[in-house]
């Protein structure tokens, strides 16, 4: 393990955050807030930081990077960019506390968008604005912009991707994994504009418009308003922003496939097929379990229900409806979409759609050969096998995540939190979600989690966000043995 060089790569991307702490600085300085001293100074210590690290690590360039050395970069990279990127939040007063401060951070950069602010609306736009921006810059990855801005990288760049990418098999577009990167960025750019301008176009001023923008394509769900997207109460915005929720938990893979012309690129994927179904019936399921008991109308039933639906299972978290107030039926439906999330290769998060196909599938494959114990069968994915070192991976994969949520929602629980709270606090930030149920529902938020509490779900959320792996593998002896 050369530490040396990732000391290094970590001295890069603080400085690269430092750089684009200029964004809300800018911003500060054009409209005069309050935000000027301390986004300035963040700017420059983050700078520093990174320029320090740069000088006194680099050494000669590398032409191979180990696994190991990717999951360190990435792992400790995200600490790192969640660290300095809450010095704006914490030098400004918005939070009395650090590790508050830190939260709020970690959540956006995770794209959780679990919030322990109190008062959105009172915090200025600045560092609103930054607090929208740092779930921009997670959702396709920090580590990946870097792997298509920094060529030096070398082949080492795909140890990065994978460790970073969420997704089990990654899809590479390009033979040059920096191509592939570039590519994936121009695509999220691409869309980002999109859902801007058609924002604008309904009405939403410049604003509202870039932060909702910069929060709904990498699925994060920080809003500048306290009742989220139930504050505009408009059929427009729910509708545009559901699209592009919907757009956001598809393997972005498919939107590069579509754009060049393949015009089914969406229907031959099975993933994309699966995860779509879901979406459908199961906003069905839900419209029709609040209808009469919560809203009055088919039209209304089905225009909360599949915001909320979506929002959820593509791990957003934006809301327009209270869903604690809902029946349990649809709660639990909400609880379960939770883990499921998004396609791999979207910005979602979750245990994504093709791990539980593959489960799904594999369980078949057992049941099949226990009427038939001579046949020989394969799991097959897209009309493609799956390896079973794919498979053990998966199943590894979800044995940690089912048995992470239970340790972590019991410890969350002893330290004095309600059940039901406890649980989906915990699965709301291992899925990188936001909103749970109870005290942290849609109408509430995380402030009053405890404070060793909040330090276990900023560690929920760095797991899922960098898929369990790349952050639990600290925990193996053999990860420090040469």
């Amino acid at each position: 393990m050369r530490w040396k060089y990732v000391f290094y790569m970590v001295g890069v991307l603080t400085f690269l955050l430092g750089l684009l702490m200029s964004i809300p600085l800018l911003w500060a300085v054009m409209f005069r807030d309050s935000c000027v001293a301390s986004l300035g100074g963040s700017m420059a210590v983050t700078t520093l930081t990174g320029t320090v690290f740069y000088f006194i690590f680099r050494g000669p360039k590398t032409e191979f990077l180990s696994q190991r050395e990717g999951m360190a970069i990435v792992a400790i990279g995200w600490v790192a960019v969640g660290f300095f990127g809450a010095l704006p939040f914490y030098w400004n007063g918005v939070f009395d506390q650090f590790v508050d401060a830190f939260f709020e951070s970690v959540s956006g950069f995770t794209t959780t968008g679990a919030s322990v602010m109190t008062d959105i609306e009172a915090v200025p736009q600045s560092i609103l604005l930054w607090r929208s921006l740092i779930q921009w810059l997670g959702g396709m990855g920090i580590i990946v912009l870097s792997v298509a801005i920094l060529p030096f990288l070398g082949v080492g760049g795909m140890q990065l991707y994978k460790a970073e990418v969420p997704s089990p098999m990654p899809d590479k577009l390009k033979p040059r994994i920096s191509d592939t990167a570039k590519i994936l960025w121009k695509v999220y750019l691409l869309l980002s504009l999109g859902e801007l301008l058609l924002l604008l176009i309904g009405g939403m001023g410049f604003y509202d418009a870039l932060c909702h923008t910069l929060t709904t394509l990498p699925t994060g769900g920080f809003s500048p308003k306290n009742l989220s997207i139930a504050h505009y109460n408009s059929v427009y915005f729910d509708l545009v922003i559901l699209l592009f929720m919907v757009l956001a938990g598809i393997n972005f893979s498919l939107h590069y496939q579509f754009l060049k012309g393949n015009s089914l690129a969406f229907w031959k994927d099975s993933e994309c097929r699966f995860f779509l179904a879901v979406v459908v019936l199961l906003t069905l399921v839900v419209s029709f379990n609040i209808y009469g008991p919560v809203y009055h109308t088919i039209g209304e039933a089905l225009r909360f229900g599949s915001f909320q639906v979506v929002s959820i299972v593509t791990t957003t978290g934006f809301a327009t409806a209270d869903f604690n107030q809902w029946p349990g039926m649809s709660k639990l439906i909400l609880l379960i979409l939770m883990f499921l999330g998004a396609s791999a290769g979207s910005t979602g998060g979750g245990m994504k759609c093709m791990r539980i196909m593959i489960c799904f599938k594999y369980c078949y494959k057992e049941l099949f050969n226990l009427l038939h114990p001579h046949a020989v069968t394969t799991v097959k994915l897209g009309g493609k096998r799956v390896s079973d070192d794919v498979i053990r991976s998966i199943l590894g994969f979800l044995a940690l995540y089912m048995g992470i949520f239970a340790l972590c929602a019991v410890l969350l629980a002893g330290m004095g939190v309600d059940l039901v709270t406890a649980v989906s606090a915990v699965a709301a930030s291992i899925g990188n979600i936001g909103p749970g149920l109870n005290l942290v529902g849609p109408v509430g938020n995380f402030a009053g989690i405890p404070v060793l509490g909040k330090w276990l779900l900023i560690w929920c959320m760095l797991l899922g966000r960098l898929e369990i792996y790349t952050v639990i593998i600290f925990l193996v002896p053999e990860f420090w043995r040469k």
